[in-house]
């Protein structure tokens, strides 16, 4: 990895990608994402977020001859058993019919009413990321960050699921607070922390 002078960020989530650079930037690594690249992006066929980490990477870095740093996240409800777990992307796509693309205020509202009146409001955001290069190697680092859902959403800074989210220990929302502070303490921090840990030994 400390010869890599760019790297493929394997998405077409500019906040995933914004993150994923975040990240990388004091590595003084180049990054460029696959929608900027005009990758396909492939289908989300595994059932887990190790696979679909691992199957995003793999294509973009076949695709592009570069290595390929891949995200695949979501929340995970308690009172949902786990939903929207890998499908939290999905629960965000409109119909045909309404033009199509993502609404997550649609999908946040779906998290709550599924909820409902149960107490339990705990959650958990989960990442795999997955570094592949085109020669086949693969290695994948999952993280996580523990909370609860609130409601209403709160706060404008974040993206996805982010305004009804409160990890542990806080009174604010992802959504609410500053992106480094986020940075700092997210599921993506996480598994990018046992990333640095295995690429870069030394420090």
């Amino acid at each position: 990895m400390k010869n890599i002078s760019k790297i493929v960020v394997a998405s077409h989530n500019e906040g995933k990608v914004r993150e994923i650079r975040d990240l990388l930037a004091p590595f003084g690594i180049e990054t460029v994402s696959a929608g900027e690249l005009g990758l396909a992006e492939p289908d989300e066929t595994e059932t887990t977020f190790a696979g679909n980490a691992e199957l995003k990477a793999r294509a973009a870095a076949n695709a592009s001859g570069l290595p390929a740093l891949s995200d695949d996240s979501g929340l995970a409800v308690d009172a949902l058993n786990g939903d929207p777990g890998i499908y939290a992307a999905r629960w965000a796509e409109k119909p045909s019919c309404e033009g199509g693309g993502r609404d997550f205020d649609m999908a946040m509202w779906h998290v709550n009413d599924g909820i409902g009146e149960n107490p339990d409001r705990r959650a958990r955001f989960i990442c795999a990321l997955c570094l592949a290069y085109p020669n086949g190697e693969a290695y994948t680092y999952e993280g996580k960050v523990e909370g609860d859902i609130i409601w209403p959403p709160r706060g404008d800074k974040g993206f996805g699921y982010d305004p009804i989210f409160r990890a542990i220990g806080d009174s604010k929302t992802f959504a609410e607070i500053d992106p480094a502070e986020k940075h700092a303490k997210s599921h993506r921090a996480d598994a990018f922390a046992k990333f640095l840990k295995d690429q870069f030994p030394d420090g």
